[in-house]
């Protein structure tokens, strides 16, 4: 039987292990560097850096790497190994100046023209708020990364930028009611749905293994018509592949708590317990490696894109965010008292006006162009954002606004903070698949990430806005002569502007999205529609206001963003071709000389002899022969184009509006032509076969 206890966190540098290795002193020490009460000097990072290195080397580790996230959504690593040279031998060691700043080549990452090829220096630099760990046997150290002028290249960098701006605001509006604690920080879980599909069906379809997805594929006879995948019983594969996973996890201190099947055939989901952002964040990169690596043990492959299979869900990575002090006190839990209500109605409506004004960037943060084909179906959410309270809280939101509580005899005498404003539940909403922003309870949950993208980008912009927010809120609510009147006065003036954004209904109904018009709000259903909104004067200056990215790293990002978009989906488009030329094409002709090998012998045989299915099916295969030649061609020359030109948002827009319509002409062609041949004669594995492991 599994040691659970002892297992978990034993490949993780954690305070048990700090402990054990570090002498009193320092384990004090480097607790408050940790919490930001003290800085890390070299002294303090040698002592860690030794007994960090005699940790790793008890678990056999002899090459330790600096771990850091750069904008491509996934992690890069180098390894360098404990060995030093010493006389005729070697000693292993590995100092403070290792531990705390290392130097990978920052030219050939992502960059958004702030590196060039002949500007290769880059930094990266220790994130001792989340725990150095072992990953096949390389003592990994969780780092932030940098460019040689001190510009952010990372994905990590802004958002513990943004944490510690967002402390800094909700500690003051804390202390405006009272509240005694030493910090704030934002805790975020997040829910990783993926794909398992059989690793031999896999490496036969070239789209699977340069996309992630499939770019052609016939609908099956079922699909999740009947439901009966969601929650279903485990099949014992899955199971076995679910329990190893699991288990890796632990050892790294992952909190894998819960596992399930998911609503599509052949598709799952695993979530993880809150932590603090930067750390799920950390943890979250490290399960998505971890379940492509456990799933090539039992013969199968782990697909994170967010829309592999056409005709069925999609994967999302549902974020949810809260906030928390340092006590224990979740600030988006409602209270028992009106002082209590008081408080976490400020923080909604903080939270309320802060997704109103920035629902661009909240749409940009969850961009790419594989969520694209996954946003506004099959429990995915719309790409319009709006934010779901639920009936009790829109209750209290319609008395904010009008003075009216609906359905309340005494509402004309409540006030906020004081008399009777009543007690809000605990859990105060239903679940609303649709919405893009639900609040469930005491969290918010952003169901708009996708599977495949780091959870980095999202929180970073949830922390920034947040923090704006209350940042207003303590400027209005400081010195205040009758603090509960202007604060009621503040939140019916934040409820009266920004109460548009909120929306408890099917954010799939058509009308939601005339009503969303009506109301003012944005709709951006493509990645490049979205990014156009980028570098709007608002968004740079909310984050150069609060030191979370600079305009010249925003206008990096927006590159980076553009062309990753764009070099997707000519990827896409080429890998499409490939599959045409090589493979689909011929087997339409080969197909259909052999119908009329089959006609042509019959007719020979017995010149009266019916073969009308034979003769309409040929028929229809040539048609679909010649439309798949002309909309190969036709792809193939808008993605010479959009390849052909420099600006990256030019490439983008182009891509949007003439690369995925040629994809879209030439796949509905391609699915008709696999209904129609026999499946023997089809190259690939088909959707069944893919979906049911047939």
């Amino acid at each position: 039987m599994t040691d659970l206890p002892a297992m978990f966190g034993s490949m993780v540098f954690n305070e048990a292990a700090m402990e054990q290795y570090l002498s009193k002193e320092a384990f004090t020490a480097l607790k408050r560097a940790m919490d930001g009460s003290a800085t890390m000097n070299l002294t303090l990072a040698n002592q860690v850096a030794s007994a960090m290195k005699q940790w790793a080397i008890s678990k056999g580790v002899t090459h330790f790497t600096h771990w850091f996230q750069p904008q491509n959504s996934v992690t890069a690593e180098k390894h360098d190994c404990f060995i030093t040279p010493d006389g005729d031998g070697v000693i292993m060691e590995f100092s403070g100046k290792e531990l705390i700043k290392g130097e990978p080549d920052a030219s050939s990452l992502p960059s958004g023209g702030l590196r060039a090829t002949f500007e290769a220096r880059g930094y990266t630099a220790w994130d001792p708020t989340s725990y150095a760990f072992i990953k096949d046997n390389v003592l990994c150290i969780p780092t932030a990364f940098c460019s040689y002028g001190g510009h952010a290249l990372d994905m990590k960098t802004p958002l513990l930028r943004s944490m510690e701006v967002l402390n800094v605001q909700a500690m003051r509006v804390l202390q405006l009611f009272g509240v005694k604690c030493g910090c704030v920080y934002p805790t975020v879980g997040l829910e990783q749905e993926y794909f398992l599909v059989d690793q031999k069906k896999f490496n036969e379809r070239i789209d699977l293994i340069y996309t992630g997805r499939t770019l052609f594929g016939a609908r099956p006879p079922k699909g999740q018509d009947l439901d009966d995948h969601y929650f279903g019983s485990i099949k014992t594969n899955i199971a076995a592949f679910m329990k190893d996973l699991d288990e890796e996890l632990w050892r790294l201190g992952i909190m894998a708590k819960t596992e399930h099947n998911e609503t599509a055939p052949a598709q799952h989901e695993l979530a993880n317990i809150f932590s603090k952002a930067n750390l799920a964040v950390d943890q979250n990169q490290v399960t998505m490696e971890m379940m492509r690596k456990v799933a090539e043990r039992h013969g199968m492959t782990c697909l994170l894109h967010e829309k592999p299979f056409d005709g069925v869900n999609g994967s999302g990575k549902h974020n949810n965010w809260a906030l928390s002090t340092d006590t224990g006190l979740n600030l988006f839990e409602p209270g028992d008292t009106p002082e209590e209500n008081a408080q976490f109605l400020t923080f909604l409506c903080a939270v309320i006006r802060a997704v109103d004004e920035y629902q661009d960037l909240l749409r940009i943060s969850i961009a790419s162009a594989g969520n694209d084909n996954r946003l506004g179906a099959a429990e995915a959410p719309p790409a319009i954002v709006s934010m779901f309270v639920g009936d009790e809280l829109e209750a209290v939101l319609e008395y904010l606004d009008t003075g009216v509580m609906p359905d309340r005899a005494q509402a004309e005498q409540m006030k906020i903070g004081v008399d009777v404003l009543p007690a809000i539940p605990k859990d105060t909403t239903d679940r609303n698949r649709t919405s893009p922003f639900a609040f469930t309870g005491n969290k918010f949950e952003l169901r708009m990430l996708g599977s495949s993208m780091s959870g980095a980008a999202c929180n970073t912009v949830l922390n920034t806005i947040l923090a704006e927010s209350l940042s207003m809120f303590a400027d209005a609510l400081s010195g205040a002569e009758n603090f509960n009147e202007t604060l009621h006065e503040l939140l019916h003036a934040t409820v009266h502007r920004h109460r548009r954004i909120v929306f408890n209904g099917n954010g799939y109904d058509k009308s939601w999205y005339e009503e969303a018009a009506r109301r003012g709000l944005s709709n951006y259903p493509t990645t490049a529609d979205a990014l156009a909104h980028y570098m709007d004067e608002k968004n740079v200056s909310l984050f150069e206001r609060h030191g979370v990215l600079s305009r010249v790293e925003m206008q990096a990002r927006a590159d980076i963003a553009f062309g990753n978009y764009a070099k997707r989906l000519c990827i896409e488009a080429r890998v499409m071709s490939e599959m045409i030329r090589r493979d689909i094409q011929p087997a339409i002709t080969d197909y259909c000389r052999t119908l009329s090998d089959s006609i042509l012998s019959k007719r020979a045989v017995c010149e009266t002899l019916p073969c009308r299915a034979e003769l309409q099916t040929l028929q229809r295969l040539a048609e679909l022969g010649d439309a798949v030649y002309d909309a190969c061609r036709a792809l193939e020359q808008a993605e010479a184009e959009a390849t052909a030109m420099q600006a990256n948002d030019k490439k983008a827009y182009f891509c949007r509006d003439r690369l995925c319509p040629a994809m879209k002409t030439l796949r509905e062609a391609v699915d008709e032509a696999e209904m129609l041949i026999d499946k023997d004669a089809w190259p690939y594995p088909n959707y069944g076969s893919l979906l049911y492991q047939l």
